[in-house]
Parts: C-alpha cells; sequence; structure tokens
C-alpha cells in the first residue's frame, strides 16, 4: 500500500479533520478559514509558556514556525493535491513582543507561477496589534508517484 501523498495531510484536516503534522500541534494551531480560490487562511496558535524567551515574549523561531505553516496552507489551498510546495526563503519583520497565549494570523499567496509562490503573512495579538509579519518564496513541485 503507498504512502499518503504529503499534501494531502491539508485537505484531510480542512475537510475532515484529519491528522495534521506534529509541528502544527505543538504550536497549537488551530485553522479558522481557508479561501481556495484567492489562497488565503486564517488561524490561531496558542504560545505556551515553553515558546517564551529570556524577556517573557515568545521566541522569534516559534513566530517565524507559525507563519511558515499559515503560509504554506494558504499555498497548499489553491495546488492540485499532487503538488507539495516546500519554503525556499523566509523573511521576517519582528514589530512588537509576541505575548504568551493566542496570537492570530494570516497567510496569504500574492503571486503563483508554475514553479515558485510569493507568500505573505501576519501574526496579531489578543489586542490586534501586528506582532510579526513575514513574506516568503516557495517552490512548486509535482510529486511524483513510482
Amino acid at each position: 500500500m503507498s504512502e499518503p501523498h504529503p499534501s494531502h495531510w491539508f485537505r484531510e484536516m480542512v475537510e475532515n479533520g484529519g491528522p495534521r503534522p506534529p509541528a502544527v500541534d505543538t504550536l497549537g494551531f488551530r485553522l479558522l478559514s481557508v479561501d481556495d480560490v484567492n489562497g488565503a487562511v486564517e488561524g490561531t496558535f496558542e504560545a505556551r509558556p515553553e515558546f517564551a524567551n529570556m524577556l517573557g515574549g515568545v521566541q522569534g523561531g516559534f513566530l517565524a514556525a507559525m507563519l511558515d505553516a499559515l503560509m504554506s496552507c494558504a499555498l497548499l489551498a489553491v495546488l492540485p493535491a499532487e503538488h507539495f510546495a516546500p519554503t525556499l526563503q523566509l523573511n521576517l519583520n519582528y514589530l512588537a513582543v509576541a505575548p504568551l497565549g493566542t496570537l492570530t494570523g494570516r497567510g496569504q499567496v500574492v503571486r503563483r507561477g508554475s514553479s515558485v509562490a510569493f507568500l505573505a503573512g501576519e501574526l496579531h495579538d489578543p489586542e490586534g496589534t501586528t506582532v510579526t509579519t513575514a513574506t516568503a518564496t516557495a517552490r512548486i513541485i509535482r510529486v511524483r508517484r513510482d
């Protein structure tokens, strides 16, 4: 029996509440909305005390992982099931301290070609302040099933 395709997790997660990658579970990710026409998603993350830096805010690497997950989901929402899109480049702007607790975010496809996509994302604290923004470049590949 063959393994499920790598991008099937997204469709299974959205349509059937299927299994999720352990990384997004670690981040406390909850998908709130998916726009599979325009390539946009909204979601929340639960920043636990284990995510804290020396000043008590969320360490930047966790914020990067959250934004990478959001932007990847936005792209997967518009790709055919046999495609996958690893991140090639991720750029972040840390604008404010991200507090522990619930962070809300959005990821979107800015432009998509046949082999490369440009993505954007942002995270907000509970008061609506933008704490981190990101842009990313992803390579679109078709996974061959041999």
